[in-house]
């Protein structure tokens, strides 16, 4: 077995299957994705086995890039083609939306109102390439019913991004504006999502930072370690920069 590096420990590649250690949402999000393929949308992983220990999903084939955005990952044609998985992906969850009974366990609170699935954490890291060419996204254990733009804010804010860490950060506020128009129309996102967009940015990472804080006090080792590393400060800081340049991004989605 080839074991699978970032994200979580314990991860495995055997033929055209990935092992993966299971949790409490992944009979939940095994359903999800059954119900994605029966959609029409192959572009994620498909359940396999699952048991109480791991689960089995099939491998989506391609290039999954954990550094910062350089490369192919960069590109005009990842960010759009990325865009347009997003899309795809949320109008194929739509149905699974009436089949919801109440019991389902989500790793992120149920978001009002509860137009499609969100992935959660639509970022590049969770996309797979084929050469510039957004082809599969991975990684569903963060997702939960929501609106639309609560998915499309946290895209956009990696995609973009509104970053201001060194590591992470790409490009002057202008790029960055520029790129988030490219995703956004990419996507088809309507004139009343681009208007709710900044602030849905800033209450995305808000929520982010107190879900890591309430990890943290349960006891979760690996939030533990995310607050003492200063993961949320930098959060904290993105989210200044959003709302100090909110009203010039909001005045461009708005042209």
């Amino acid at each position: 077995m080839e074991k699978l590096s970032g994200g979580r420990d314990g991860i495995y590649r055997t033929r055209n299957h990935v092992i993966r250690p299971a949790n409490k949402t992944s009979r939940t999000i095994h359903s999800l994705l059954t119900h994605l393929h029966r959609q029409g949308f192959h572009q994620c992983p498909k359940p396999i086995a699952l048991d109480h220990e791991h689960e089995t999903v099939s491998f989506v084939e391609g290039q999954v890039d954990n550094s910062p955005l350089i490369g192919n990952i960069a590109s005009k044609q990842a960010l759009t083609s990325a865009a347009k998985l997003l899309r795809q992906m949320h109008d194929a969850s739509a149905s699974y939306i009436d089949s919801l009974e109440g019991n389902e366990t989500w790793m992120f609170p149920v978001r009002e109102p509860t137009e499609v699935i969100c992935h959660g954490d639509f970022a590049p890291y969770n996309l797979v390439l084929n050469g510039e060419e957004a082809v599969g996204v991975i990684d569903f254990d963060t997702a939960h019913p929501a609106p639309r733009v609560w998915d499309l804010a946290y895209a956009v804010y990696c995609w973009a991004p509104f970053k201001t860490h060194e590591f992470d950060k790409m490009g002057t506020l202008d790029d960055q504006i520029s790129r988030a128009l490219m995703f956004c129309k990419a996507y088809g996102a309507t004139k009343g999502m681009l208007s709710n967009l900044p602030d849905a940015m800033i209450e995305r990472l808000q929520a982010l930072v107190s879900f890591m804080r309430e990890e943290a006090e349960k006891g979760n080792a690996a939030f533990q370690q995310n607050l003492e590393d200063g993961h949320h400060l930098a959060y904290e800081k993105d989210i200044q920069y959003i709302s100090q340049n909110k009203q010039t991004f909001l005045t461009e989605l708005m042209k």
